[in-house]
């Protein structure tokens, strides 16, 4: 398994506390990688591991340099090889039992190459981890904040819901993922272009095309304390200016599912359903509640759709 670190080194230690008895110390190996953090956090975390007689299971690797969420985790499955890969965000807090049900799954679904956990917070209130891929529809829906225009197109929303049976979906999200070997194998590593966001929707969809499966499991059980490890849905929450990586991301997605024009039909459908917001806003009185520059953003990541974020600038 794999737990990607960026200066998060105490909520690394809780996760890996968690872990200690969910795994085989004699066939279980869980890779802290620690994608650069440059604040002393391998440091501390290579401390804990020793300190806590983890060792025998648990192994630091350090990146050399930050280059994002899916360049972190395949340095991680690089580190060793496995039949399964369990993907956890440094933010993350396995459940007793999480890790057999996961096991259970791959033996009872083998068509499926990809299952997600049921996400919660600490009280048990699920959070929303299983989604339809995003789309036009999906993209007004996002730029309206409406609720009448999300009721008239809820079967495109990205969101499915929660439920209480294992459901198969369009993707599930990587704050804790179980991968199959074989879908590795077959579909490659994940997509480098991204830094931080999208990556696990295009990388289920491109598992998808190959012939996998993509489960939700609610039966496994993960405590995601959302925000931890990167601020974005603590900004969008608050309407403040999303950073450039979201864009560059989301940019890249549609991209990769249908090249300049997906990207022009998406951004279309959120200018659309903003549009609705402000008149909205002009008529009833009501907030727009879409972050700061969302409509300026999303049109200059437009004009580089294969562009590469990084710290310090685009390449």
């Amino acid at each position: 398994m794999v737990v990607l670190n960026y200066k998060t080194p105490d909520l690394v230690a809780d996760c890996l506390a968690t872990l200690e008895t969910e795994l085989d110390h004699e066939l279980d190996v869980c890779v802290v990688v620690d994608n650069c953090s440059g604040d002393g956090s391998d440091d501390v975390i290579e401390k804990t591991i020793n300190e806590k007689k983890w060792s025998g299971w648990a192994k630091l690797v350090r990146s050399p340099s930050n280059d994002g969420f899916s360049s972190g985790n395949n340095v991680g499955m690089n580190a060793v090889e496995a039949e399964f890969y369990l993907l956890l965000n440094s933010d993350t807090l396995v459940q007793e039992g999480a890790m057999s049900e996961l096991l259970r799954a791959a033996h009872e679904e083998p068509a499926a190459g990809l299952f997600g956990p049921r996400l919660q917070w600490p009280d048990g209130e699920p959070q929303n981890s299983c989604f339809r891929d995003m789309s036009i529809w999906s993209e007004l829906i996002a730029g309206a904040q409406s609720g009448p225009v999300t009721k008239l197109f809820g079967d495109r929303d990205v969101s499915m819901g929660v439920f209480d049976e294992p459901t198969r979906a369009d993707w599930v999200s990587f704050a804790c993922v179980f991968v199959r070997r074989s879908v590795v194998e077959k579909v490659g590593p994940m997509d480098e272009g991204y830094f931080m966001y999208f990556e696990d929707a295009d990388y289920c969809r491109k598992a998808r095309r190959a012939g996998f499966k993509v489960m939700y499991w609610p039966k496994s059980r993960v405590v995601h304390l959302r925000g931890g490890s990167a601020p974005v849905k603590s900004a969008a929450a608050a309407r403040k200016r999303l950073p450039p990586y979201y864009y560059a991301s989301r940019t890249r997605y549609f991209a990769n599912a249908g090249g300049r024009l997906s990207v022009v039909a998406a951004n279309l459908a959120w200018t659309l359903g903003w549009s609705i917001a402000l008149v909205r806003r002009v008529f009833q009185g009501r907030r727009i509640g879409t972050p700061e520059r969302a409509l300026r953003d999303n049109w200059t990541s437009f004009m580089s759709p294969k562009r590469v974020w990084r710290p310090g600038g685009a390449r």
